[in-house]
């Protein structure tokens, strides 16, 4: 007989405004329907400059949204946002980890090393990335997977700044970006913006594709339901939730 986990609490921290509603949205198509806490945290600018998403994922931007998660009940925390975790380097993304983990006692992670588990997940060798961001960010998401041992045999960047901007993409403009940059010789697509809507289309973005995509806010919340102990497979979230973790 096949048990089902009760319904898992989960704390996001989103910078600012932009795609945030995937969150509850894919919390009501998990089964069992997941609770989510999301906390808008704040910055000064923005902007997808490396200058600008240090200050946005800095250590006093996470302790001030953690700390309106204090007492939530919340069983896993993600800081969702892929570039401003990557552009602080492996070191930077432990310290964003390290105190998210210490001030709500809960685990914790980012949506860049969610991306790093999730492509391991579905067990990708090879990926490309269509990204959102400016190339000089772009590239440093290469590197950082680097890391995990993934090659990305392409890499494209759309060149915008600003995540609002980002959040206004739509269904078909999304999908037309995804088919100019999947690459046969990938094992899957990796589009890493969480400003960037995805969760109402993930079926229909990869059946266009024919290949595997991981995108930033399904991945995070991937990630979040894995950390907590309550991932099991799931329809309508992409291959991705088909795959169960090894740890």
């Amino acid at each position: 007989m096949s048990h089902t986990p009760p319904p898992a609490r989960l704390g996001f921290l989103y910078p600012g405004h932009a795609a945030e509603d995937d969150y509850p949205l894919m919390g009501s198509m998990v089964k069992p329907a997941a609770q989510v806490t999301l906390i808008h945290t704040e910055f000064l600018e923005d902007a997808h400059t490396v200058d600008a998403l240090s200050e946005m994922g800095s250590i006093s931007r996470l302790s001030k949204g953690a700390e309106k998660l204090a007492d939530s009940g919340i069983e896993s925390v993600m800081w969702t946002s892929t570039s401003a975790s990557f552009v602080l380097g492996l070191d930077g993304i432990r310290q964003q980890i390290d105190t998210l983990e210490k001030l709500l006692s809960v685990p914790a992670s980012t949506t860049a090393m969610a991306f790093a588990r999730a492509v391991k997940a579905i067990d990708a060798k090879r990926v490309a990335i269509a990204a959102t961001y400016p190339d000089d960010v772009a590239q440093r998401f290469r590197a950082f997977l680097n890391h995990f041992d993934i090659e990305v045999v392409h890499l494209a960047s759309r060149g915008i700044i600003t995540a609002a901007e980002v959040g206004l993409l739509e269904k078909d403009a999304v999908i037309e970006f995804a088919l100019a940059n999947v690459r046969k010789e990938a094992d899957a697509l990796l589009i890493p913006d969480t400003a960037l809507h995805s969760a109402a289309w993930l079926n229909d973005l990869e059946q266009a594709i024919g290949q595997p995509a991981l995108t930033a806010n399904q991945v995070s919340f991937w990630e979040a339901l894995r950390l907590c102990g309550k991932l099991t497979p799931q329809p309508g979230l992409g291959r991705l939730f088909e795959h169960m973790p090894e740890d």
